[in-house]
């Protein structure tokens, strides 16, 4: 083994590495929430899943970018096979190693189907950093995605441009090589690495194999380095995707779900039979919380993952009639803001830091809350069915049963069913009153 085995094994071997600390480290932040039970339907989950984040079905509506997005898609999946045939290059010192393992048609159909999907890859990020840094569509620039958001977005088209241009001229340079000097193996077909071939037929031999031998080290470094990236990027959805949609609501969006707490609670209520005195909280299994969710910990497990599989795309928002009419809300920025919340609290918990924030009032204000008509528009366009909704709902359940606050109109609503059992302010003996006018 020579020593740029050596290098490339310990550099896969510890990015590898530092990829799977960081990924059990978003993992554990994710179990900081509370439980919930997703293992309903199984056949109906699988099936959301393969059709909404491996089919994407949902990125369609609209066209341009869904189209686009699914050139990405399909040619970063199919593109990174090579990386098989990379990595045992790399460690055992082999060059095209699977020429020599499958029929020499099939690898050309193979190597040719990279480098077109490694062209169309290319085409849809310029598109798309068009979209953001020239058109300047409006959901790319509203005020979460300044700063960071809006760097991290560009870096990543950056990133795929790099990787892509890298892979096309180290085939350009292969294929030189392989009409010059024998140790190079003869496989390949190259349509579009060809029109790279001009531009490098005036170098030497040693030259080819400098420029062919760095693209090699930058593609491979540069995959593991964007793996990595990717857990503190937007682009986590790659893989939360998958089990975001699998474990997705699949009740109507409608339908809200009811604490149970509560529930029980009117139950007893309602129950003739049942011991006015009796104090069912006091059961260990009837034990009440608290209601809603104040900070990132109250919300459950799934929202937390549906939190960190946020692209950050804007569809949400640019449906949003709240955000459309000026206010405040912008369901985009209520998934980032619980990432990043619950990133902040699983950072203080693995150093021992103390913490003094919440997700309420800290990173989410009241008004951002009570401006959501609960319409479910941002649920129905997510790409990958998270839902901002939920998290939004759980926050508003616990300013009115925890704090007591609420809009006006709300208070007055909730004193009149108190007195009246209505939402009117008028008692129930007078409620069919308006016939006689």
């Amino acid at each position: 083994m020579s020593i740029s085995n050596i290098i490339f094994l310990v550099a896969f071997i510890s990015l590898t590495t530092l990829f799977v600390i960081n990924i059990r480290k978003i993992i554990f932040n994710i179990n900081l929430g509370s439980d919930i039970n997703r293992s309903d339907q199984k056949s109906k989950r699988w099936g959301n899943m393969i059709r909404v984040a491996l089919g994407q079905s949902k990125m369609t509506r609209r066209p341009i970018a869904g189209i686009l997005h699914i050139l990405i898609y399909v040619g970063f999946v199919i593109i990174n096979i090579e990386i098989i045939e990379i990595i045992i290059d790399g460690i055992f010192g082999t060059h095209r190693f699977l020429a020599t393992i499958i029929p020499l048609s099939i690898y050309n159909f193979l190597i040719a189907t990279f480098e077109i999907l490694a062209f169309l890859v290319l085409f849809a990020c310029v598109v798309f950093w068009t979209r953001r840094n020239v058109v300047k569509l409006k959901r790319f620039w509203s005020k979460e995605m300044k700063k960071w958001p809006r760097t991290d977005a560009n870096l990543i088209l950056i990133f795929e441009v790099l990787l892509m241009v890298a892979f096309l001229t180290m085939n350009a340079a292969d294929c030189l090589l392989q009409t010059s000097d024998s140790k190079y193996i003869k496989a390949g077909s190259f349509p579009i690495s060809n029109f790279i071939v001009p531009m490098l037929s005036n170098y030497d031999a040693s030259t080819l194999c400098l420029i062919e031998r760095f693209c090699w080290w930058f593609h491979i470094i540069g995959i593991l380095l964007f793996m990595n990236y990717i857990v503190i990027s937007k682009h986590l959805h790659i893989f939360f995707a998958f089990p975001s949609t699998y474990y997705a609501k699949l009740s109507p969006l409608g339908k809200m779900d009811n604490l149970d707490a509560v529930t029980k609670e009117v139950k007893l209520m309602l129950d003739p039979n049942a011991d006015p005195f009796a104090n069912p909280s006091s059961d260990a299994d009837s034990a009440v919380g608290t209601f809603g969710a104040k900070d990132a910990t109250d919300l459950n497990w799934v929202q937390l993952l549906n939190s960190y599989s946020c692209t950050e795309c804007g569809r949400c928002t640019s449906v949003c009639p709240a955000n459309q009419t000026g206010k405040m809300l912008s369901p985009r920025k209520i998934m980032m803001d619980t990432r990043a919340r619950i990133s902040e609290i699983g950072y203080n918990k693995r150093k021992g830091i103390k913490d003094e924030k919440t997700l309420i009032n800290d990173y989410i204000t009241p008004e951002e809350l009570w401006a959501c008509t609960s319409c479910n528009a941002c649920t129905d366009s997510c790409p990958i069915e998270l839902d901002p909704l939920s998290i939004i709902l759980d926050m508003r359940r616990y300013l009115v049963m925890e704090e007591s606050k609420a809009p006006s109109e709300l208070n007055m609503m909730f004193t009149n069913i108190e007195n009246n059992g209505a939402p009117w302010q008028f008692s129930a003996a007078d409620r069919l009153n308006w016939k006689d006018e």
